[in-house]
């Protein structure tokens, strides 16, 4: 039996390189997933790269098809990421936290992707079923202080088409708290700065409508009036943020112009769009929003996941706490 802990040299985990009997069932799972369940490209792509990588430690041990998978080879796998950094990972890579949610993702992926090789016949035990998933530990979300928001909206300088339209980006991002994909695939017909809200589709392509705060909708009106026509080309459709080339602008370039913002801003923290979110959320609260209200806007299915932010605010609040209170001083 080929063991399951050894580490030669990997083939492609992006499926070349694979036997047949390794990449064919992940081809048959995520065509499935396509038919059945209407899975968004991205969640397809998550699962399919999780899983080509699994079938690539698989193949470097001698494993060539799913038949002969065990949870042993399985947990090898999950205990090889984590004992061994990726090489293309950041210099500022969350790692302990980051890596637990990663490998819960993973083995969630290859425990709907056995149940589905059990449904096709492929096998007949579930060799996922008696895996236990690493615990996550819920980290608390980065926030910016009001202060450091105020200077990083205002890092935008001048009114040329670029500076109106990457104000307008960060105004939005931060009075909406939108991910960093909703914003990106945001159209024109989505947003109604008269009634004061834009209807944003979500995970799941779940709509939900997000109100958009006076400063935002200034912000959108200037771009939409004296921005937006500049990058506007020949084949440009309705898309609300455009490059330089008349097409939807990306979440990558999103990333560049939030980080560059941050650093003209002065702001020596890590700056990434979904900090916004967070702020927007954090401030929220901080304010006396309703917690239900806030979950509705960030469009969260379940209201835990919204909770992590009252934990945030108590330890701001024990934070001025400690540092005001007469009674916390020492030598008083």
């Amino acid at each position: 039996m080929a063991d399951p802990f050894s580490h030669p040299d990997a083939p492609d985990a992006a499926g070349g390189g694979l036997p047949d009997d390794l990449d064919d069932p992940i081809r048959d799972f995520g065509n499935s997933l396509t038919l059945e369940r209407g899975r968004s490209d991205r969640t397809l792509e998550a699962y399919e790269s999780d899983l080509r990588q699994c079938a690539a430690h698989l193949a470097r041990v001698g494993v060539k098809s799913w038949k002969a998978a065990t949870g042993d080879h399985v947990m090898a796998w999950l205990y090889s990421l984590k004992i061994e950094p990726a090489s293309n990972a950041p210099d500022d890579a969350e790692s302990t936290d980051y890596s637990v949610a990663s490998l819960a993702r993973k083995l969630s992926a290859l425990r709907m992707f056995a149940r589905h090789l059990v449904r096709e016949r492929v096998r007949t035990d579930d060799f996922t079923e008696l895996l236990q998933g690493p615990k996550l530990r819920r980290k608390m979300p980065g926030t910016l202080n009001t202060t450091e928001i105020d200077a990083l909206l205002s890092a935008p300088v001048g009114g040329d088409a670029h500076a109106l339209r990457d104000r307008a980006i960060l105004e939005l991002f931060y009075s909406s708290g939108l991910r960093v994909s909703e914003l990106a695939g945001l159209n024109i017909q989505q947003v109604d700065l008269e009634a004061g809200f834009l209807r944003v589709f979500g995970k799941g392509s779940k709509e939900r409508v997000v109100p958009v705060g006076g400063k935002a909708s200034e912000a959108l009106g200037a771009y939409l009036t004296a921005g937006r026509p500049h990058f506007v080309k020949p084949k440009t459709s309705s898309q609300l943020f455009l490059s330089e080339r008349g097409t939807a602008i990306s979440r990558q370039m999103l990333w560049v112009l939030v980080k560059k913002y941050a650093k003209q801003a002065g702001i020596t923290k890590p700056v990434k769009p979904h900090l916004l979110r967070h702020s927007f959320a954090t401030h929220l609260l901080g304010g006396g929003a309703d917690l239900r209200a806030i979950q509705e806007m960030l469009g969260h299915v379940n209201i835990a996941t919204t909770q992590i932010y009252t934990a945030v605010e108590e330890k701001r609040l024990l934070d001025q706490h400690a540092k005001f209170h007469p009674r916390n001083q020492t030598g008083r």
